[in-house]
């Protein structure tokens, strides 16, 4: 099973194993307060992809399109969120203010559809 969840909302048990899926740091979230097993930066969309996206829902299936074709190739960088959902529940960490249009429900479902 894979969930999404902000980084500003504390772990807990149910969340499993945690992967922070952005480029960029949580500002403001200590490492420690984050209870990630890993930063995945190589996952997350480009800067570029990022900035153009801009977290605007008029452009949700563009972005998705576009950093799927992305996550094209990044089989090594995905293989650690792969191998922990086979022990258990994965939480795929973000930073964004919109739970609905971010890379961390993208990337669930790309993971979902594969």
């Amino acid at each position: 099973m894979i969930r999404t969840k902000r980084a500003y909302e504390a772990p807990d048990a149910a969340d499993g194993t945690r992967f922070l899926v952005d480029r960029i740091w949580p500002r403001g979230v200590k490492k420690e307060a984050l209870g990630v097993e890993g930063w995945l930066k190589e996952v997350a969309p480009s800067d570029d992809l990022r900035k153009w996206f801009g977290h605007d829902p008029e452009k949700w299936e563009k972005f998705q399109e576009r950093y799927f074709a992305e996550l094209e190739g990044k089989e090594d960088a995905l293989e650690p969120i792969r191998d922990a959902v086979l022990e258990g529940t994965v939480t795929l960490v973000y930073g964004a203010k919109d739970t609905e249009h971010n890379n961390a429900v993208a990337l669930k479902a790309y993971l979902e559809d594969a």
